[in-house]
């Protein structure tokens, strides 16, 4: 049976498996080489349908209300009947305490519904109250539950506590997926982000996801593929595939198909699908819409 004082060990014996010691300028480099010569082949309508796809719709506002957030699901019921040949999106995202509403207005089969939790956006709350949070918004109807990770026990190498408390999220989860998100603009180099990244996943984490956006820098390509690598790397140590979720400053169709192409690229044509590969954003939704029909439109 294992001790709390050889528990850390294992955390550092898991990492000892992987190269952590990583360039940031040459990471930079590889993720320049790639947008320059792979990005403009996905330019197609076809990967900008998936892309709409895979996007978990978002509403993180101070101003969300019953109202606003009952409004937000209507048009995604009403999208079938708008956009009939497209994919809905995969996803809601709300705070976990619009679960039940999303749950009691959304029609369309399939729309799996997201909560931010467990002291969102900074992780900084008693580690109960992360579980509370968590086991009120899968009571209330959520089915994924997107989560950050404690930065500052990461950063000050508290590697266990990180980890305890993603473990009893997961736990709490039961079916639910969880996304965990690293927060990399906090985290500042590759080589932190490769380590969180690990971490995340041998805690039990179903997706890990970049940001909150709620905090600059959000998403970037480099932590996308330092992210992607990690995620590699650890199914083919350990056959278990965990997805990924670019979130915050995907500002342009652009931005999301360069995540597209660092995927595809990095993890293969298996992960290019919606159970594997999200894209966190509200803005990109009519952005894709309006590429795709060649005409502004501005539905959600």
């Amino acid at each position: 049976m294992e001790t709390n004082s050889s528990k850390p060990d294992k955390y550092l014996a898991m990492l000892a498996q992987y190269n952590t010691n990583l360039n940031d300028a040459d990471i930079q480099a590889r993720v320049a080489d790639l947008i320059a010569h792979k990005v403009s082949e996905n330019d197609t309508e076809e990967i900008k349908k998936f892309l709409f796809n895979c996007i978990d719709l978002t509403t993180l506002s101070t101003s969300d209300s019953d109202e606003s957030v009952m409004k937000f699901t209507e048009k995604v019921n009403e999208f079938d009947d708008k956009f009939p040949d497209l994919k809905n999106v995969a996803a809601l995202c709300v705070y976990p305490n619009f679960a039940a509403m999303v749950k009691n207005t959304l029609e369309v089969e399939g729309i799996n519904i997201a909560c931010v939790a467990a002291g969102f956006p900074s992780s900084q709350t008693f580690p109960e109250i992360k579980v509370a949070e968590t086991a009120l918004a899968i009571a209330d109807g959520a089915n994924e539950i997107d989560i950050v990770i404690s930065v500052g026990k990461f950063l000050s190498g508290n590697y266990e506590d990180m980890c305890d408390e993603i473990e009893e999220i997961k736990s709490t989860c039961k079916e639910a997926h969880l996304k965990v998100i690293l927060e990399t603009g906090a985290l500042e180099t590759a080589a932190n982000i490769k380590k969180a990244s690990l971490l995340s996943m041998y805690a039990g984490g179903d997706f890990i996801k970049t940001s909150t956006g709620k905090q600059q820098p959000a998403a970037t390509p480099e932590a996308a593929y330092v992210m992607c690598q990690a995620i590699k790397e650890y199914h083919q140590k350990t056959g278990r595939k965990v997805g990924f979720k670019p979130a915050g400053g995907i500002n342009t169709v652009h931005d999301a198909l360069v995540y597209y192409t660092i995927v595809k690229e990095l993890l293969g044509e298996e992960w290019l699908t919606n159970k594997l590969f999200r894209l966190g954003t509200s803005r990109l939704a009519n952005l894709l819409l309006s590429d795709i029909r060649q005409q502004e439109i501005k539905f959600f």
